[in-house]
């Protein structure tokens, strides 16, 4: 039932379908910045800390006449419109605490309207680098935002920051015979999930390991099972706060399951036939929408799957 041919969409390839061009030559031309910053057609995402506040289903876009004070960002062009993000100080934002959310809070919004995320995705990501990016580790001296937002600059030292990025794998283990009615998915229940809801197993890289290797490793030691060849399946920015998960099919070579109990509560093999059945019966949750976890799911089942979360 597996059909991973290019010709089919994917739930995560919808936000790359829609990247904007982030002009980065302009990030210095502060004559250019103020330009678009004084065009009424241009766009400003409100960023209070790490959270936004959406209004109407839209992610709260606002003129620039009416953004609070707070570090200019550039995020770029995309059809002769220039948008950029203003990251205010909680306390200097309008509204209640609980109008703000964090990203978690908007991923639904996205599914309806994915064209939005490449903007939100860089908006949150370079939020939540300057909300934890505070002092020099070098020397502990305060920081200066230049480039538009994209570097950090420390006042006494001098040193650079550049916002950084955690490369995190996700994958499908799978084994028997690719396609067969008997080839079995492993998925895993994290032990702060609700009942019955299952996910593809996912994990940091560390230090001095290739991606295929942390695979390897990370499959091993949440629930046991040993995994030999790894292929690349596909990535997606995931700001949560600032990892980029890049998506991989497994074969296992074991099948007997040891989970490790403090991350990793439960897992399961599934055919095809008992993910469908369960997913319909509401006995398995799956995840759904725009996550990359969402498209190595449907990608080895070969079509969308009932429910999720």
């Amino acid at each position: 039932m597996n059909d991973s041919s290019p010709q089919r969409s994917l739930p995560h390839l919808a936000l790359s379908a829609h990247a904007h061009n982030r002009v980065g030559e302009r990030r210095t031309d502060e004559a250019w910045l103020d330009e678009r910053w004084a065009d009424p057609g241009t766009k400003v995402l409100v960023v209070a800390g790490n959270r936004l506040r959406p209004v109407d289903g839209d992610l709260g876009w606002v003129a620039p006449a009416h953004a609070p004070a707070g570090t200019r960002v550039l995020l770029g062009e995309r059809d002769g419109e220039t948008r950029f993000a203003v990251l205010a100080d909680p306390d200097d934002v309008p509204g209640e605490r609980e109008e703000w959310v964090p990203l978690r809070g908007l991923l639904p919004a996205l599914v309806a309207d994915p064209g939005a995320a490449p903007w939100l995705f860089h908006a949150i990501g370079l939020a939540e680098w300057h909300w934890v990016t505070r002092h020099c580790p070098r020397c502990g001296s305060a920081l200066e935002s230049r480039h538009a937002g994209h570097e950090l600059a420390c006042t006494g030292c001098g040193r650079q920051q550049f916002p950084r990025t955690d490369p995190a794998v996700i994958m499908a283990i799978t084994h028997g015979e690719p396609g067969s009615v008997d080839e079995r998915l492993l998925l895993g229940h994290q032990a702060v999930w609700p009942q019955g809801r299952y996910s593809t197993l996912a994990g940091f890289v560390e230090p001095g390991e290739t991606f295929e290797d942390a695979v390897r490793r990370e499959v091993l030691e949440e629930v046991g099972v040993t995994v030999g060849d790894v292929a690349y399946f596909g990535n997606q920015p995931w700001p949560l706060p600032a990892s980029l998960m890049i998506g991989f099919r497994g074969v296992a070579v074991t099948t007997d399951i040891d989970v490790d109990g403090a991350e990793i509560a439960d897992a399961r093999w599934f055919t095809r036939d008992e993910l469908r059945e369960g997913c319909e019966s509401g006995e398995v949750l799956i995840p759904a929408g725009i996550s990359i976890s969402s498209s190595l799911i449907e990608d080895w089942y070969g079509a969308p799957l009932p429910g999720g979360w």
